[in-house]
């Protein structure tokens, strides 16, 4: 009988999106920190560097030529305006991980998902909602790192990516993270399990019955 290696799959895109403020770069951060099966995709953005961020490993910082030469060159899964500023996925970033048999978590909003859907359709989405937009807004402030005209803005852009919340697969409502946490992570381990993505199974059945 053929040997076939049970640990043997396709690597998986695991998207989080929020609205700003929600949870969802806590939630990426802990799954990173406890699931050593998963990377994280660093997105590209065009956002001036902030106190505490370190380049490459946050983001990619590029100035707006350089972001408009990465997409002319079809260098991006996708890419979105977001406050003034572009952020985009990076094809690098994320085939490498696939293709070995690693998971790649992307932290990107509503429009990115979308792009990135029609590129593989084999992808989890899953959305984070806060309790409410009054929790929300407590959140944003704070972080003390927005004025208020900011915050104004995050709360009405929250609305908008809230809208879109029935494109996803899943959806989690953040009153607790660890709670939060624990649902997200049992998704992506069941996501895993899928018979699509444990590429070892073809080599398997076919040592069963030829």
């Amino acid at each position: 009988m053929a040997t076939v290696n049970p640990l043997k799959r396709r690597g998986l895109l695991f998207v989080l999106s929020s609205p700003s403020g929600a949870g969802k770069s806590t939630i990426a951060r802990m799954i990173l920190q406890r699931d050593d099966g998963i990377g994280l995709s660093v997105s590209a953005t065009t956002r001036p560097i902030r106190p505490g961020e370190v380049d490459g490993k946050d983001y990619h910082f590029v100035s707006p030529q350089e972001f408009d030469r990465l997409v002319a060159d079809g260098r991006f899964l996708e890419w979105a305006h977001v406050f003034g500023h572009r952020y985009g996925t990076l094809k690098s970033e994320v085939v490498k991980q696939i293709e070995s048999g690693r998971d790649v978590l992307l932290d990107i909003d509503w429009q990115g998902t979308q792009q990135l859907k029609q590129v593989d359709p084999d992808i989890v989405r899953v959305f984070i909602l806060p309790p409410s937009m009054e929790e929300l807004e407590r959140r944003l402030r704070t972080r003390n790192t927005d004025s208020d005209e900011v915050i104004t803005r995050r709360m009405s852009r929250a609305e908008v990516e809230i809208s879109h919340w029935a494109e996803y697969d899943y959806v989690f409502i953040n009153d607790d993270a660890e709670h939060c946490l624990k649902l997200v992570h049992t998704v992506l381990k069941a996501e895993r399990l899928k018979a699509t993505r444990r590429i070892f199974l073809h080599d398997f059945v076919r040592s069963l019955i030829g």
